[in-house]
């Protein structure tokens, strides 16, 4: 990068931004609309919405003035009367907020001071004081904006409940007497519980609880809600962190002053606080996303020496630090403190940059996640929901009279019917059986539009998933592709071939459907071909890194944000290996491995070759030549 007249004064407005004077007590540079009033306290600046309900407050003396401007200026209240240990020194100093900490106080106000109940995502990183800004935040709400205000505190583990708690009793503890009630503010045990203490002097109760805890919630009357780390709730077959944070949202009701504060720091991919960030970010969920990246707090700059020099030996990674808003000292500070890392994705994870940088930089994930990020803005809502349906649903009569039923609670999404006109191996319809109860794994039929011509990109066209018997998916699978022109049918029939626990075996199904279905995938077995992919140690990581490759060169068009999702959950495990992580699921992820690979190994335009079986099938192909 190449020094410039305008770098240099993008610079030097970047530094004053960083250094420009903030000063709570005063009100200079502090959130929200401000007016300037002087009264017996002095010349201050204060919101706009104290001035226009009390346009008399400067006659105010003092005391009276700064206890009403407690009730609307959050940072003046804060660098009054809280008190909190300082990073450095461990010795209790006045709350007078940093530049990250300002940056979410601002948008959560923004909520507020509109009339809006208080509702935000925080993705932090580490060491930023977010979590004490938060306590102070629902200190201020309990100790001055209203009492009979109930809150809680939940984090990933009962400790991490406690250590929250413990910020917000030292406040209480050292808050000053002359703006305390008549007694010390202290926590009190509430009706001999363990877990809900009352602050004396006021109505207001706090209660601590853990993501692995759920029961502690039930029954309560909250407003406010502080969740912490809440990308490390662990996902049980017991515990669902979506179920605890729904259950508290569902307490909170929908009013000015009520606070849900969901915050974490990055842990990876895929995991619910990484869903939920995503809905917030593109709008679709009742939470702000409110991210701030490293170069926003002004402690991180070093010195340079010689501007000229240093934008030359800028490389491409520290040149985007500066389009993204870093100036010249800090990106020299990054330079610095990322040589105390072995690994860049480990700086990147302590000081993330933008908001997907902080989640890669924590994740061992297999595909590029900036290739799933643009082929999310493929993503969209399917054209048809509903089933396909035969004259019967197992058997040669599932397969006559094949058609579409719309249906809003149907498990077959559509985003592209099939050309009338299409040859048969237009589509390949790829299938991965689970199980038939809620708890086991999800069955997928997966159709794959290879395009009307060699130069189209493969495109997602429909998605059945759901659970039921293993020969109702199987025939249903069969139904699909007979919907889509006779489709090429890739069942993957490990399961199939497995005779199961309780002594089931479903081969048998397999072989009914090659007897009916005569565009069946078959792979070779020795000297004969057998119907059915099998996935094992040899063709699992042959199709693996061949998607990983369709990903990373965005090869295909992918249409479902779950299957997005489902991509960003898989990981390299320590030992090796690769699978879905805790508590996700990798079937809408292995249709896609399965067809993509297919049709990798399959020529367009040309009629797929199968022998059949009987002079039966020799009538079904005759018949079905048709769509050829």
């Amino acid at each position: 990068m190449k020094y410039t007249e305008e770098i240099r004064e993008i610079n030097d407005e970047r530094n004053r931004a960083l250094h420009s004077g903030y000063d709570p007590l005063r009100g200079i540079g502090c959130c929200l609309r401000r007016r300037r009033v002087t009264g017996r306290g002095g010349t201050v600046l204060i919101p706009e919405a104290m001035l226009a309900e009390h346009p008399d407050c400067a006659e105010l003396d003092a005391a009276e003035f700064e206890h009403l401007r407690f009730r609307y200026d959050f940072e003046f209240w804060a660098a009054t009367t809280v008190f909190v240990p300082d990073k450095m020194t461990h010795r209790l100093t006045n709350l007078v907020l940093n530049p990250p900490q300002r940056e979410v106080l601002r948008r959560l106000e923004e909520m507020r001071s509109a009339g809006k109940p208080v509702r935000a995502i925080i993705l932090k990183a580490r060491q930023c004081g977010i979590s004490t800004l938060i306590e102070a935040y629902i200190a201020w709400m309990q100790l001055i904006r209203s009492d009979c205000t109930n809150a809680i505190i939940c984090a990933q583990n009962r400790d991490t409940a406690q250590s929250l708690k413990g910020i917000y009793a030292t406040m209480l503890a050292n808050y000053p007497e002359q703006y305390g009630a008549e007694k010390p503010y202290a926590f009190r045990p509430y009706q001999r519980t363990t877990n809900i203490a009352q602050i004396a002097g006021r109505q207001n109760t706090v209660t601590t609880c853990s993501a692995e805890s759920p029961a502690a919630i039930r029954g309560l009357d909250i407003a406010l809600a502080h969740l912490s780390e809440v990308a490390f709730w662990r996902k049980t077959a017991r515990i669902d962190p979506m179920n605890m944070i729904r259950s508290i949202g569902g307490t909170v009701a929908l009013t000015p002053d009520s606070v849900v504060v969901m915050e974490s720091t990055a842990n990876g991919l895929g995991n619910f606080f990484h869903e939920e960030w995503l809905r917030a970010a593109a709008g679709v969920s009742d939470k702000t996303a409110i991210f701030v990246p490293w170069f926003r707090h002004n402690i991180y700059e070093l010195p340079v020496d010689d501007a000229e020099e240093f934008c030359a030996s800028l490389n491409d990674y520290e040149t985007g630090l500066w389009h993204a808003g870093a100036s010249l000292e800090q990106i020299n500070w990054y330079r610095y403190k990322n040589r105390e890392y072995a690994r860049t994705s480990a700086m990147q994870a302590e000081f993330p940059t933008t908001d997907v940088e902080a989640f890669t930089a924590t994740d061992r994930i297999v595909f590029s996640p900036r290739a799933l990020e643009e082929m999310r803005k493929d993503c969209r809502a399917p054209e048809s929901v509903g089933d396909i349906a035969g004259e019967a649903m197992t058997g040669r009569d599932a397969l006559s009279n094949v058609h579409f039923v719309d249906d809003s609670t149907g498990l077959l999404k559509v985003w592209q019917h099939p050309e009338p006109t299409a040859r048969s191996d237009r589509y390949i319809v790829a299938v991965d059986l689970g199980g038939r109860s809620d708890e086991s794994d999800f069955s997928v039929i997966y159709v794959l539009d290879r395009g009307a011509t060699p130069a189209e990109r493969p495109r997602t066209a429909a998605q059945w998933r759901g659970h039921a018997d293993l020969d109702i998916v199987a025939w249903k699978a069969a139904q699909v592709a007979t919907y889509y022109r006779n489709a090429l049918l890739v069942v993957e029939s490990n399961t199939l071939e497995t005779q199961t626990t309780d002594g089931e075996n479903s081969g048998f199904v397999l072989s009914e459907i090659c007897n009916a279905y005569p565009n069946l995938y078959r792979r070779k077995v020795g000297s004969k071909s057998k119907p059915g992919f099998h996935t094992n140690r040899t063709t699992k990581p042959l199709i693996l890194h061949r998607h990983i490759a369709n990903v990373r060169e965005l090869r295909y068009i992918e249409r479902d944000n779950d299957a997005i999702n489902e991509h960003l959950a898989y990981e390299r495990k320590p030992n090796g290996t690769f699978g879905a992580k805790e508590g996700h699921h990798d079937d809408i992820l292995m249709t896609r491995c399965i067809a993509l690979s297919i049709d990798i190994d399959l020529p367009k335009n040309r009629m797929f070759n199968f022998e059949p079986a009987n002079e039966d099938l020799a009538k079904i192909r005759r018949k079905n030549s048709r769509f050829g």
